[in-house]
């Protein structure tokens, strides 16, 4: 049983080692729609032939967001149907084959892969073929171990008929998935006791019942480091589960005799109870999936309603979550939404800071009509805002990413640079506008037009960026694109000292020395935030980034040009 346990620990490691981009990207164009999901579910189980891998990799997908609940069900529903085709493999071959002649070489090339290469796809090849030959090895002890009781100790004689041994059997079952954590490991037993003949059929039948139900908890542990949307899905599975098990113990009679009846249509022998149980296991299952599907929709709002999102404080990680870090580009994912989260909330700081409200940016008011009717502040404590709803999510976000790092495809380093430095850029944006607090509280509400209407273009440039940065989220690359570009420039124009309204402010004597100190630095503050912000768009979006002949191109999208300004290319 150890090695067979530890022939899975060694298969699940290898399959890992594919699972930092291939597996991901599969994923994302596999789960669009339900059947795909349970397909992906399917398919995934009866290659790696891991239900627990395949479950925590949805839980990640999941709690990073890049999956919805309706889907990671279809997965989950998927991945039960495809742990049928393991007691396919074990009945059908395992014990009608010596496969521990087959098991020796997996375990020789194995190890020399783990050992001895450097590359990761060569190491997770071996862990694979040394899993399988822990497998097989492990397999082919415990149908000899079964046989070497029958001329000791018969323990088919304590076997019990009738409902109380379903209900008895299928208990042991539960626990005995749960205590070896592996559906596989509790089948592979059931088909060796049962081969032997150590075990009844019918409580097989109960045996296999239980190992199904018991699988659950092995997702429900995955769950405990997920967030909510993770526990839900653990829920849903165990729901699954649960009622697929007490469907195939009401319905025993009923599946024993399609049992039966496929059995003797393909040619199953009578007395092949190896193969009888791995036409039932496939059977409730299958039945279990066609139950529950139309509830699908019914199941996700029930597990919404009865488990429902914790109001999270704002300056606490949403998707950073310790199963992303097992997983490269979902880590890449869930830091990337995490940083979406962070610059949410440095924007209602900096809005607050520039008198702005959230709604005014988001809408499509004046901003410059809304700037200059403003006659009064916003009262914030950037200090305070920073620290609880900023600061510690930021450092979140960098030791997320340090962790995650050692999973993250070689090709794909780079992105979690970008991720630290849009991360960082968000912080330094709020820092800037933290600069300009106190001068542009100052000077809005001042007498003197000219300063009040310097001051003011500040923050409907900033006011105007934050808002196209909302308004193409979701907008095509090439839009995006054009969109920044066209913003960076005319941050450019915005320079007092370049673009001469400083010379002309003090040389007809329209501000004093006092002003125009502030002018200045503050111009510096304003083009620093913008660039930041700008920066931070782009790196979060790698697509957003423009060629050297988009940066030539003499054509602009943004819908509204900055106030001020208007004469800025012709300048």
């Amino acid at each position: 049983m150890a090695l067979f346990l530890f022939g899975m620990i060694s298969l699940e490691e290898g399959f890992r080692a594919f699972s930092g981009g291939v597996l991901e990207r599969f994923l994302k164009k596999s789960t669009d729609k339900l059947y795909k999901s349970i397909g992906f579910g399917v398919v995934t189980t009866t290659l790696m032939q891991s239900s627990s891998l395949v479950s925590v990799i949805t839980i990640s997908f999941l709690s990073a967001g890049m999956i919805s609940l309706y889907q990671g069900l279809g997965i989950v529903f998927g991945a039960n149907l495809g742990t049928t085709t393991g007691a396919w493999l074990i009945a059908g071959f395992g014990l009608k084959v010596k496969i521990s002649a087959y098991a020796m070489p997996m375990l020789v090339f194995g190890v020399v892969l783990v050992m001895f290469q450097k590359s990761k796809a060569f190491k997770g090849i071996g862990y694979i073929l040394a899993g399988l030959g822990f497998l097989f090895l492990g397999i082919h002890h415990m149908k000899v171990g079964f046989e070497a009781f029958k001329s000791t100790i018969d323990m088919s004689a304590y076997a019990v008929p009738g409902f109380p041994g379903l209900l008895l059997f299928t208990l042991i079952g539960i626990v005995a998935t749960v205590v070896m954590q592996s559906s596989h490991a509790t089948l592979v037993l059931i088909l060796t006791a049962l081969g032997s003949g150590q075990i009844s059929y019918e409580n097989a039948l109960a045996l296999a019942i239980g190992a199904n139900v018991g699988t659950t908890i092995t997702a429900i542990l995955g769950s405990l480091t997920a967030n909510v949307e993770g526990k839900r899905l653990a829920g849903g599975h165990l729901l699954f589960n649960v009622v697929t098990g007490l469907v195939a113990i009401i319905l025993i009679g009923p599946f024993m005799s399609a049992v039966e009846f496929i059995s003797a249509s393909v040619g199953i022998a009578a007395r092949d109870y190896t193969l009888k149980l791995a036409v039932f296991h496939t059977l409730f299952n299958l039945a279990g999936l066609i139950l529950m599907i139309p509830f699908l929709g019914g199941m996700v709002k029930l597990l919404e309603k009865t488990m429902p999102a914790k109001q999270s404080e704002y300056g606490q990680p949403r998707y950073l979550t310790e199963s992303s870090t097992e997983f490269g580009e979902t880590a890449l994912e869930a830091a990337r939404r995490e940083i979406e989260h962070l610059y949410d909330n440095g924007f209602f700081i900096m809005a607050h800071a520039l008198d702005f409200h959230r709604s005014e940016i988001l809408s499509d008011q004046d901003l410059e009509a809304v700037a200059n009717q403003r006659g009064h502040r916003i009262e914030i404590d950037i200090e305070e805002d920073y620290d609880t709803n900023v600061k510690g999510l930021y450092g979140a976000i960098i030791k997320f990413l340090a962790k995650a790092q050692a999973q993250i495809p070689g090709d794909q380093t780079d992105r979690v640079f970008d991720l630290r430095k849009a991360a960082l850029n968000v912080v330094e944006a709020i820092k800037g506008v933290k600069h300009m607090r106190k001068n542009l509280s100052k000077y809005t509400v001042s007498d003197n037009a000219h300063i009040r209407d310097e001051y003011n273009k500040m923050r409907v440039l900033l006011g105007t960026i934050m808002r196209h940065l909302a308004q193409i989220q979701n907008a095509d690359n090439a839009i995006a694109r054009t969109t920044v570009e066209d913003l960076k420039q005319q941050v450019k124009t915005v320079d007092v000292l370049v673009n001469g309204v400083l010379d002309n402010l003090i040389r007809n004597e329209h501000i004093s020395e006092e002003m125009a100190t502030s002018l200045i630095n503050d111009s510096a503050y304003a083009r620093h935030v913008a660039r930041h912000l700008l920066e931070m768009a782009v790196e979060l979006h790698p697509g957003w980034e423009a060629s050297a002949a988009e940066h030539a191109a003499d054509v602009s999208l943004v819908p509204e040009t900055l106030p001020g300004h208007a004469d800025a290319k012709s300048a």
